[in-house]
């Protein structure tokens, strides 16, 4: 097949990224940040694909998947075909969750896009790979994963024809610029003597694992079913330490009063807001619950789209979320992001920065992140925030 020529697309990034993978053999992927049109490039390789499918050797009707990670993401890549002026296409294209397709066995398509694939690699998704086929194959994602065998997974299934930076993007002029602002909160009197407590015991297990990498050592003990029941116990309580420790942070009380001092100082303005549990979350927006609203897991399909419908047209312009938003969430004329629940992956900052820099003219995207200082959180922050620029210390 020739190389793909994108009419649609005047971008020479997306070109670029897209004729990458077709001297790859139409099998790779793109790894891009927030922004740059991911999903566009999905849309024209399964268009660019069925196009060129040679009619006197195919004698099937054209068959294109698309894997995501969410229900909300399955009715989103449709819309692009739509967008795009691609919708006929779409009578050849089955979208499905990654929770699904790793059920398919010996089944054909001749194309495959994988959108977020990070989250396709586990041992339990990426089956679908060992037990179907495709001649085309395209996965995209913000970043690499942290994992190591992860990376070599991705490698093995496609490997990376084309990438690009958050920062890249920037300063191309694909996405908006942002500036990423740390905010130390404090833990009271009572948080702080429950962490201390918890983290006496993480310091007092992790040394009976007798191992340096002992979070590797742990997860090997628990799977080894010839480890010693001490071995055992070691590892089950130093993993409830880490929750214990996590926990604690997350629900830190003065983020409440972080989140409202921003609010405050911002009226009007469209905020995202990332907890890191649904309980937090929920207690994040009955906080400002004149302006507020929450988008979770633990809400009903048609709760979660009145959420978001109430917060694209102004009604409440504050969302509260936790991961259901990492992927795939588009809101253009939201500027800024809180940030009150963190991890130790970057991949995860990556895609809540890239939530508020989507292209718009005249805009900067304003992230506060609120952590507990001297806890494993800032520990977190460091490594989130490692290839990210912009960075104010408060």
């Amino acid at each position: 097949m020739e190389t793909i020529v994108m009419h649609e697309i005047k971008d020479r990034e997306q070109k670029k990224a897209l004729n990458a993978w077709a001297k790859g053999g139409y099998n790779g992927s793109i790894i891009a940040g927030t922004g740059f049109g991911k999903s566009r490039c999905g849309v024209l390789a399964v268009c660019h694909i069925i196009d060129n499918l040679d009619k006197n050797k195919t004698k099937h009707e054209p068959r294109a998947l698309i894997l995501v990670p969410t229900v909300q993401l399955q009715d989103q890549f449709k819309e692009e075909f739509e967008k795009w002026d691609k919708a006929k296409y779409l009578d050849y294209v089955e979208v499905m969750c990654y929770q699904s397709a790793y059920k398919l066995v010996d089944e054909n398509f001749d194309i495959v896009i994988c959108d977020e694939v990070h989250l396709g690699l586990s041992p339990k998704y990426r089956k679908f790979f060992e037990n179907n086929t495709y001649d085309s194959l395209l996965c995209m994602t913000a970043t690499l994963p942290e994992e190591e065998e992860y990376k070599i997974k991705l490698q093995e299934i496609a490997t990376v024809n084309y990438s690009i930076t958050l920062d890249k993007c920037v300063s191309l002029g694909l996405v908006s610029p942002y500036e990423i602002h740390c905010v130390p909160v404090s833990l009271t009197d009572s948080e702080q003597a429950d962490y201390k407590k918890v983290n006496n015991k993480f310091i007092y297990w992790k040394y009976q694992l007798g191992n340096f990498d002992a979070f590797n050592e742990a997860k090997r003990v628990l799977a080894d079913k010839s480890a010693s029941g001490e071995k055992k116990q070691a590892a089950a309580q130093f993993y409830s330490c880490i929750r214990g420790r996590k926990k604690i942070v997350d629900f830190a009380h003065n983020k409440i009063d972080g989140l409202q001092k921003i609010v405050s100082n911002n009226p009007g303005e469209k905020i995202i807001v990332f907890g890191g549990a649904n309980a937090f979350t929920n207690e994040l927006a009955e906080a400002n619950d004149d302006v507020a609203t929450v988008y979770h897991s633990g809400k009903t399909k048609k709760q979660r789209q009145q959420a978001l419908d109430d917060f694209k047209d102004g009604t409440k312009p504050v969302l509260c979320s936790t991961k259901a938003l990492n992927q795939g969430f588009d809101v253009p004329d939201a500027s800024i992001g809180v940030i009150c629940g963190l991890t130790s992956k970057s991949l995860s900052m990556v895609q809540r920065v890239g939530r508020l820099i989507r292209f718009q003219e005249d805009k900067i995207g304003r992230i506060f992140i609120l952590y507990v200082e001297n806890s494993q959180e800032e520990k977190w922050l460091n490594n989130s925030i490692k290839t990210l620029k912009n960075v104010v210390w408060h």
